[in-house]
């Protein structure tokens, strides 16, 4: 039995802000529980719902020192089993006693770096020794950095090992090297260009990538982009240099929760036996709920997502105009960026007939806008893996993106002359690419129907559940803990 424990900011059911939740959440209830025990840790934050956070179970606390900064820190340990996994959660108030999980650059790289040290302080309490620490992003980046020094003698920790996965380069936790010195207690030798120092700061994802016995992201395509100069964050010559302990592993989504067949808040259920007819109710029921007008003609597109410009949104608002003819209606949900938000409330205010803007993001009309959509909208200029694409491809919904990252792995672009594919793709960086591509989709929706549906029934066939990608984490557990 191999003991693996994750180690993340955050978690579904517990918190979320981003696909990061979904994977901590979901992947540790798909290994082989006759060879893995997983366990996770995350922050015991206070905006955690009353439902669970009721449940919690006292098991510790005791008190650490935090560099520089504190000689007593407190440290709670709660417990909580959920779906037959054992989670464990870092209490402390004052760290994580907000609203919401993150705050300011400035007190967050002071969170994180007490969460890292308080995990490996926790772990010889709880008896728990990890064959392998699977950290995930920058805010658990100084746990594989912390086994290697402060921990390096324990005797507890003798064989255990680390795997980093990036699921956002761009994110990394960068901070002056005085006050990570002092916040970290790390030795002076770690704040090298070789190793924490980035462009004479201290960078706590960087330390990850150069602790970690490997590292994962989390699509083939990106574990290659990352390597260069364009998507590499100033981190590619590192990567390149750990290339060969560096591989891509798709995520998946959770077929159970994402599942048109039995979805509860979707207003008629579907199988792609049933889909073009079934479908078609939803999309009613949808244009009616955002009093958009109720007609089987339109070409509704969705946009899922949050409102920021990596999501390709400068493209959109680019070629919005054109995309919004007669015969299409634009449904967008999600929050971000002021400007992308006010956009989207402009155009809806103007165009109410052809747009709805739902600047917030609500669970069920995520749900009702997957299944009621004709196609989903992803043009991200980079993309690590992406979720958006997956489960529209499960609810019958024709994914339009851009060849970059996860998209370029999981969505086969259609192709008319020997009827593959299961979306609709173009490769640069451009809105009249962007443009070309959704008027032919359109083309192929009203003029070659039958292909279309078709194309609807392979992608609901096609299997991005996380069996596969489960499979391949533990072949990889078992080849670094042997």
């Amino acid at each position: 039995m191999k003991n693996i424990l994750f180690v993340a900011s955050e978690c579904v059911p517990f918190i979320k802000t981003g696909g990061l939740a979904d994977v901590v959440g979901t992947l540790p209830k798909k290994f082989d529980r006759s060879k893995f025990d997983c366990r996770v840790i995350i922050p015991n934050y206070r905006c955690i719902p009353d439902e669970y956070r009721n449940n919690f179970k006292y098991v510790h606390h005791f008190y650490m020192d935090m560099g520089q900064r504190f000689s007593s820190v407190h440290v709670g340990i709660m417990e909580y089993e959920y779906d037959g996994i054992t989670f464990y959660f870092v209490d402390n108030l004052f760290y994580f006693g907000a609203d919401r999980p993150y705050a300011d650059t400035r007190f967050d790289i002071e969170k994180f770096t007490y969460f890292s040290k308080a995990v490996m302080a926790i772990l010889p309490v709880i008896n728990f020794r990890p064959d392998i620490i699977h950290c995930h992003d920058w805010q658990a980046g100084l746990v594989p950095v912390y086994l290697h020094t402060l921990y390096r003698d324990n005797p507890f920790f003798a064989g255990t090992k680390t795997i980093f996965t990036i699921h956002n380069l761009r994110f990394q936790g960068i901070w002056d090297i005085k006050t990570i010195r002092a916040l970290s207690g790390l030795p002076d030798w770690v704040f090298t260009p070789d190793k924490l120092e980035f462009h004479e700061d201290a960078n706590m994802l960087k330390g990850g990538l150069v602790y970690a016995d490997m590292i994962t992201t989390v699509s083939e395509t990106y574990a290659g982009e990352i390597q260069s100069g364009y998507y590499g964050e100033g981190l590619d010559g590192l990567l390149r240099a750990r290339n060969q302990s560096l591989c891509g592993i798709l995520n998946g989504i959770d077929y159970k929760a994402y599942n048109p067949e039995t979805d509860d808040v979707i207003a008629k259920n579907y199988t792609s036996k049933n889909v073009k007819k079934n479908k078609a109710i939803n999309k009613r029921a949808l244009q009616e709920e955002l009093d958009l007008p109720v007609d089987d003609s339109k070409f509704v597109i969705s946009i899922i997502s949050r409102l920021t410009s990596q999501k390709g949104l400068d493209l959109v608002r680019y070629a919005l105009d054109r995309i919004l003819d007669d015969y299409t209606e634009l449904v967008i949900v999600g929050t971000g960026d002021a400007q992308y938000e006010n956009l989207f409330r402009d155009y809806a205010w103007r165009m109410h007939n052809k747009v709805s803007a739902n600047i917030y993001f609500n669970e069920a009309l995520a749900h009702k806008v997957y299944a009621g959509s004709d196609a989903v909208l992803v043009p991200s200029l980079f993309e690590p893996c992406g979720l958006t694409q997956l489960i529209a491809l499960r609810y019958g919904t024709v994914p339009i993106v851009r060849e970059t990252g996860g998209l370029k792995d999981t969505v086969i672009p259609y192709n008319e002359y020997d009827g593959t594919g299961i979306g609709f793709s173009f490769a640069n960086y451009n809105g009249d690419e962007l443009l070309n591509t959704i008027n032919y989709a359109k083309h192929i929706y009203y003029d070659y129907r039958k292909e279309w549906d078709q194309m609807v029934i392979r992608g609901m066939k096609t299997d991005y559940s996380w069996a596969t990608s489960a499979k391949k984490y533990e072949e990889l557990y078992e080849r670094i803990s042997n």
